[in-house]
């Protein structure tokens, strides 16, 4: 059976959804209507990254690139793998999918990806990294072997940021979660960074979110790391990543990049670009973790996907969780699932909380790639 899909809206989760379920796909209209119309360098490079880790696996594009036909493989995993995701997405992009699939993998994954470390549109690397693993300890995944190591940090436009990525493999099925108490705040934690400019700009980030921070909560500690040189990739820029630990275990997690555009970009406006300084960006990005704690749930908001995916992966076991505000994304992450997964998830309100739990019977979805190696 072939499931046909139109248009490019949650073209990742997608394929992700179909090399798990091992169902044949097509998309159709593919930006048909826009002036540049097709897949879009990024998707194309995504749909590469699937040919490295896996096997016997089917693409076939139209020549506008309007339609696509992906018969999905075995998942391979592999060592000693290396990707470049070019400049028109962050690495971020690209981490998801990778976990996803590594789970349920032959063997586990070892790959070092080049690109965009942290930019405007993905979760970086270091939100990768400080959240979205531990993430997994909650599933029954054993953190041993999962691993993000940033050689090299890469801002828009030019990139140049290198990390390298271990996933392990599940020997069976993942955990059914009751995951519903989000706890206290009891500590912040987070990192400064900067390529190619000043190492101050991390210190005036840190001060002005300590700023505020300390109304609230003593325990703030926020590293920098400076690179310059090869490490600092090829364009100049900083931001911070934020992370606030609770009482319960829980990771809510924000971060923002300021980039400096090209040559090419800046010829085009009469005027200098204006770049958010170091300050703002500190208020800014300390009032956002505010606010998703203020959300509640047991997951920041750019989580949500993610987290009612793994749901829906387990054994045939309830799964309950509690989340914030449904996002625009959560809501199109459960339509996505019950359609591959045949998961539907049970949604409360709590009205009292402003907050939202969900409870699913999971699809138990087995690691059979380790079993026919």
């Amino acid at each position: 059976m072939v499931r046909r899909l139109f248009g490019s809206r949650h073209f990742r989760q997608r394929l992700v959804l179909a090399t798990l379920t091992a169902t044949t796909i097509t998309i159709e209209d593919i930006r048909s209507g826009d002036a540049a119309p097709g897949l879009r360098p990024h998707e194309v490079s995504l749909l590469r990254l699937l040919d490295k880790i896996s096997d016997q696996h089917r693409v076939e594009v139209n020549e506008t690139g309007t339609k696509l036909r992906y018969k999905p493989g075995k998942i391979t995993g592999g060592t000693g793998l290396e990707h470049d995701c070019g400049v028109h997405r962050g690495i971020g992009y690209f981490l998801e999918p990778l976990m996803l699939l590594g789970l349920f993998a032959k063997k586990p994954i070892s790959i070092r990806l080049k690109g965009i470390t942290n930019d405007t549109k993905d979760p970086s690397v270091d939100t990768f990294r400080m959240t979205t693993l531990h993430m997994l300890k909650h599933f029954g995944v054993p953190l041993e072997g999962l691993e993000l190591k940033i050689d090299s940090r890469g801002s828009p436009p030019l990139g140049g940021g290198e990390v390298f990525l271990r996933v392990p493999i599940i020997n069976g099925t993942l955990k059914a979660v009751n995951w519903v108490d989000e706890g206290m705040v009891k500590r912040i934690r987070g990192v400064s960074f900067s390529t190619r400019v000043s190492a101050q700009f991390e210190n005036r980030i840190i001060y002005a979110a300590r700023g505020i921070f300390n109304r609230f909560i003593p325990d703030v500690h926020i590293f920098t790391d400076h690179r310059s040189g090869s490490s600092g990739g090829r364009s100049p820029g900083y931001g911070v990543s934020l992370v606030a630990e609770t009482t319960t275990g829980c990771l809510l997690s924000v971060d923002a990049t300021v980039s400096y555009p090209s040559v090419d970009e800046m010829s085009e406006e009469s005027e200098k670009p204006d770049i958010m300084s170091p300050e703002d960006l500190g208020v800014q990005v300390a009032s956002m973790l505010l606010e998703e704690v203020d959300q509640g749930g047991v997951v920041d908001s750019t989580h949500q996907g993610l987290l009612f995916m793994l749901c829906a992966l387990c054994p045939a076991d309830v799964s309950k969780v509690r989340v914030g505000q449904l996002t625009t994304y959560g809501i199109e992450t459960l339509r996505n699932i019950r359609d591959f997964l045949d998961v539907k998830f049970f949604i409360e309100p709590n009205p009292n909380s402003n907050t939202v739990s969900l409870k699913c019977v999971g699809a138990g979805l087995e690691n059979r790639a380790r079993k026919h190696s």
